[in-house]
């Protein structure tokens, strides 16, 4: 079994990136190598400007290669909320913002000619108890009527067509959402960003930045300095102690993944027969797919605890013993990958971006809430056009950070098991 991400050990081998002497100055400097840091350098590049990133491991070693691989429409909160929370108006730019971001994608890998196995499989949105199925028609209806979105409801028996399992008491299913492969995405992603103009230091962490007097930035890093007038943190989960306003804005939570042996075409026909992504409507949910290869990736939070080989491991037993509940005919089968990451969440659920407070020039887009696919290859675009002078394009402008509701804390989530147990408690009751 291996403990390294299937979308990274499956893509083809990246070129090494290290090692290269770091210019004295730049026009930007993007902090990150996953799929935010990545979409800002191609953008921005493709603009005229020199662009240099920097990336302490290799790119997509972080969230970006440690995902379920799903591009997937909704917004990361319900359509209710978003509401209620900014009324109806804002609510459908959000919403819209969220459904355009996976044709960003789409487009991208059509004009980039990036072969990830991007394919509109659609998703299904499934429910757990019967009680919560009526739950799903008011969505459905929400949806369309305010949003623009249509969308299809599922019964338990007409969801026995799309899945091989009597697990979920119905499901929406929307038919626009995709699968790709994110290794292949994320190193198609990195070429072109490279032919655009843009420089990419791997292995090479940004350890400081320092506003100058006469404008722009001073950024060090483990093998050099160099001089840039903006600067892009695209960090999220990854955020280390050298940003500390950004760090304590987000709650990173571990997310785990298991992938099986292949599992044969006429298998996994019987499983989910149209390739439907699935995500469980839970508080503490799992998601499923099936991989081009003709796996099935299962995923979750499992426990909430860091990543890390030992708790990979145990995350990677629960899943499974969670995976054979919804699918008995997959007991006995052998699990090839198993591994974690970090996902950053905001307080609010929301993702954020923009230009940092009294830092004219430093730019961000973090805490994605599980969206992070599409959203952070949107929204590098988005912060392109921002650093070229239109904060309009900035879909997420206006919803600035909550104020941190624990006090000092500074980024490590302490009190993540004490709020795994209650959601969890919640699943179980409601």
């Amino acid at each position: 079994m291996k403990q390294i991400p299937y979308w990274l050990d499956t893509a083809p081998a990246l070129p090494d990136r290290s090692g290269k002497d770091l210019p004295d100055e730049a026009d930007v400097v993007v902090i990150g190598g996953g799929l935010t840091g990545l979409s800002t350098a191609y953008h921005t590049a493709r603009k005229g400007a020199r662009v240099v990133l920097v990336e302490k491991d290799k790119v997509g070693s972080g969230a970006s290669g440690r995902n379920g691989s799903m591009c997937t429409q909704g917004i990361t909160i319900s359509p209710a909320e978003a509401r209620k929370r900014y009324g109806q108006e804002r609510a459908r730019e959000l919403y819209d913002a969220f459904r355009e971001a996976v044709d960003v994608v789409e487009e991208l890998t059509l004009t980039e000619n990036i072969d990830c196995d991007f394919n509109r499989s659609g998703r299904l949105g499934a429910v757990c108890k019967p009680q919560h199925f009526q739950g799903l028609r008011a969505k459905q209806r929400d949806l369309a009527d305010n949003f623009g979105h249509e969308t299809v409801v599922l019964s338990k028996s007409e969801l026995r067509a799309e899945l091989g399992t009597d697990y979920y008491h119905g499901a929406l299913l929307d038919p626009l959402s995709a699968g790709l492969h994110v290794g292949k995405f994320v190193g198609g992603l990195a070429d072109a960003a490279e032919r655009a103009g843009a420089e990419i230091h791997e292995r090479n962490a940004a350890t400081g930045l320092t506003r100058l007097p006469g404008g722009g930035f001073l950024v060090e890093t483990l093998h050099g300095t160099i001089r840039a007038q903006q600067v892009m943190a695209a960090t999220d989960a990854y955020t280390d102690k050298s940003m500390p306003w950004f760090r304590k804005r987000l709650i990173n939570v571990g997310s785990f993944i298991i992938v099986t042996e292949p599992l044969g075409e006429a298998r996994v026909k019987e499983l989910i027969p149209n390739g439907r992504l699935l995500v469980a409507h839970k508080n503490v949910g799992h998601y499923v797919r099936l991989t081009p290869d003709n796996r099935l990736a299962f995923g979750g939070r499992a426990r909430f605890a860091p990543s890390n080989p030992a708790s990979d491991i145990k995350s990677g037993d629960i899943l499974k013993v969670e995976m054979t509940e919804i699918f008995p005919q997959l007991a006995g089968v052998r699990i090839d990958y198993v591994w974690g990451g970090m996902v950053g969440f905001s307080w609010d659920r929301i993702p954020h971006a923009g230009e940092a407070d009294g830092a004219k020039g430093l730019y961000y887009s973090m805490g994605y809430c599980g969206h992070g696919v599409q959203m952070a290859t949107y929204m590098g675009r988005a912060v392109a056009e921002m650093m070229d002078g239109k904060p309009q394009a900035n879909p997420l402008r206006g919803l600035d950070f909550p104020k941190v509701p624990v006090p000092f804390y500074n980024g490590t989530a302490w009190f993540l098991p004490f709020g795994g147990a209650y959601y969890k408690a919640k699943d179980k009751l409601l």
